[in-house]
């Protein structure tokens, strides 16, 4: 097996100036199930011991029948940061924990991505707007 170079940005206030933070569409909600039914479509999953986590659309699962607790607005930072960066998530929920903003951090291979309820969306796209204006 041969590692690759990631080629993404380590540096925190390069990654923090150039991220331009985008609320994406739609509603999102976490459920757990066995396995992912054919009919939704996963923006992100996990394998926990307690079952597959689905970050999957409000839709989705509402259509399938699955049961949820928590309904999220998903920002997408639009930053290429390393996978082995240090810093950019957790300045994120700094300034929102700051603002009594609570959010889910998915890391993935190529971008970060948050996860806020849907009615602290505007608020927490604000918040990290202004973190990548002052940095």
């Amino acid at each position: 097996m041969r590692m690759t170079n990631g080629s993404g940005e380590k540096d925190l206030q390069t990654l923090l100036r150039s991220m331009e933070p985008t609320l994406e569409v739609g509603e999102w909600v976490f459920v757990t199930t066995d396995a992912a039914p054919a009919s939704v479509a996963p923006l992100a999953t996990f394998r926990e011991a307690e079952g597959l986590s689905l970050l999957i659309s409000r839709a989705d699962a509402d259509s399938a029948g699955l049961s949820y607790d928590f309904v999220g607005s998903w920002i997408s930072l639009t930053v290429h940061s390393a996978l082995d960066a240090v810093g950019l998530t957790a300045a994120i929920a700094t300034r929102l924990t700051e603002a009594n903003i609570s959010c889910n951090v998915i890391a993935a291979r190529h971008h970060d991505h948050i996860v806020v309820g849907v009615e602290d969306a505007d608020e927490a796209l604000s918040q990290i707007k202004g973190l990548a204006a002052s940095s």
